[in-house]
C-alpha cells in the first residue's frame, strides 16, 4: 500500500498495536500506518512512510496515530522511539489507551508524576515529571 509503513506499539507487559487477539502463541502481522505524531526528547515529530532512520527517545505526551484500519491516541510515560523508512517501533515504558473509557488510569498517573515531581532529585528528572503532569492535566486528568 502506497504512503504507508509498519508499525508496532509495545509495553513489557503487552503489545498494544498490533494486537494479539485470542491466542498468545500466534506473532501478530505489524499493521499498516498513514502517519504517527511522536513525543521525542528533542520535540515532537510525524513519522511518514520513507522517514529517514531515527532512534530517539520519548518524553511524556501523547501518540497520535493514523492508521488505515482507523485513529488512535495513547499517552506514553517514556520509551524509545525506532524509526525505519518502512517501519516504525515504539517501545513504551507506560502507557495510557486514550481510547479506553478507563479516566482513573489518567488520574492514577497523574498521582505518580506529581509524587515523581516531588522526589526528582535534578533538572531532568524535575522536568520530565513536569512536562507529564502538564500533558495530563491537558488530557483532562
Amino acid at each position: 500500500m502506497a504512503g504507508t509503513f509498519k508499525f508496532e506499539l509495545v509495553t513489557p507487559e503487552r503489545m498494544l498495536i498490533p494486537e494479539r487477539g485470542d491466542d498468545p502463541k500466534k506473532e501478530p502481522a505489524a499493521v499498516e500506518a498513514v502517519q504517527v505524531i511522536v513525543p521525542g526528547a528533542d520535540g515532537q515529530f510525524t513519522v511518514l512512510a520513507g522517514h529517514a532512520p531515527v532512534l530517539t527517545s520519548l518524553r511524556p505526551g501523547v501518540l497520535d496515530i493514523q492508521l488505515t484500519s482507523g485513529h488512535r491516541r495513547v499517552f506514553v510515560r517514556s520509551g524509545f522511539a525506532d524509526v525505519d523508512t518502512d517501519r516504525l517501533t515504539i517501545l513504551a515504558e507506560h502507557l495510557i489507551d486514550l481510547d479506553d473509557p478507563d479516566t482513573g488510569a489518567l488520574k492514577a498517573e497523574l498521582d505518580v508524576q506529581e509524587g515523581a515531581l516531588t522526589a526528582a532529585r535534578d533538572d531532568e528528572a524535575r522536568a520530565m515529571a513536569r512536562s507529564a503532569i502538564d500533558q495530563l492535566r491537558a488530557l483532562g486528568a
